[in-house]
């Protein structure tokens, strides 16, 4: 070869990699309808598939998102992250409109912007936050019931927190786990899980460097039986210590879960 056409060879893939642009998008949606984020063989309603699905219309090719995580069907999320790479020409607002004009009305994307090619929206998070809704009341909570909890009784405030405590920090979160044939490390930190309550309504905030598979949704089951009386706040060592799903409480619905934001360095 000789180096003229290794020059043309080196010049045509630096345009190819200018013209493909990687993007970072923020996106809300309602979960309800949904088999979760993940584009999945035999499942047509994912988060991801819609967004794709706009995208390849407006680049004329297959195009990969790349989600900061993967919401379960029915979960909700006020701040998805993620990026993909495009070969379009159009800013990142005409990307934004053109989205949300075709997406359907329980998908927004709230933000595109241009990101470094190495930026990967799940390997370069550094932590998430996720908020799990429950209502206690005697009314019917008629236009939020598709992202609440309705409880059967009052849970304990104080006992839950109580709980909560031994839950913070860095353990080895396997009884928590819903995919019990994991083969990966269970080890997460949880920075902080804050119980608080707003009339009838019940919240549990969780912040931490990563979630397992259910976790949250087990999380917040297990605290909402100590509140009940079930368990008492320090079982948790010994839960935590069991590594067993079997030990950990019930799994709560996914409706009451909403990823809110993720973060970056």
């Amino acid at each position: 070869m000789t180096f003229s056409e290794q020059r043309r060879i080196f010049q045509e893939r630096k345009f190819e990699l200018a013209m493909n642009q990687n993007y970072k998008l923020l996106i809300s949606y309602d979960g309800t309808r949904y088999h979760g984020w993940e584009t999945k063989p035999d499942a047509e309603m994912t988060v991801e598939g819609k967004i794709e699905a706009v995208l390849e219309r407006m680049a004329g090719a297959p195009v990969h998102v790349i989600g900061a995580g993967r919401t379960d069907a029915g979960v909700h999320a006020r701040a998805m992250a993620a990026n993909v790479h495009l070969d379009v020409a159009m800013d990142e607002e005409e990307i934004r409109s053109r989205l949300n004009r075709y997406l359907p009305d329980d998908i927004c994307v709230l933000e595109v912007k241009k990101a470094s090619e190495r930026f990967h929206a799940r390997y370069n998070s550094v932590g998430k936050t996720y908020r799990y809704s429950c209502y206690y009341g005697p009314l019917k909570p008629v236009f939020d019931r598709k992202y609440v909890c309705v409880l059967e009784q009052e849970p304990d405030m104080k006992r839950m927190k109580k709980a909560a405590e031994y839950l913070t920090g860095e353990h080895d979160f396997a009884s928590f786990c819903g995919n019990t044939k994991m083969k990966k490390s269970t080890v997460r930190r949880i920075d902080s899980i804050e119980i608080t309550k707003n009339g009838p309504y019940i919240y549990f905030t969780y912040q931490g460097d990563g979630f397992l598979y259910h976790m949250v949704r087990i999380l917040t089951g297990t605290l909402l039986e100590v509140g009940f009386g079930r368990r008492s706040p320090e079982s948790m060592t010994a839960l935590l210590e069991a590594r067993n799903r079997s030990e950990a409480g019930f799994l709560m619905p996914a409706q009451g879960l909403c990823l809110m934001d993720v973060r970056y360095f």
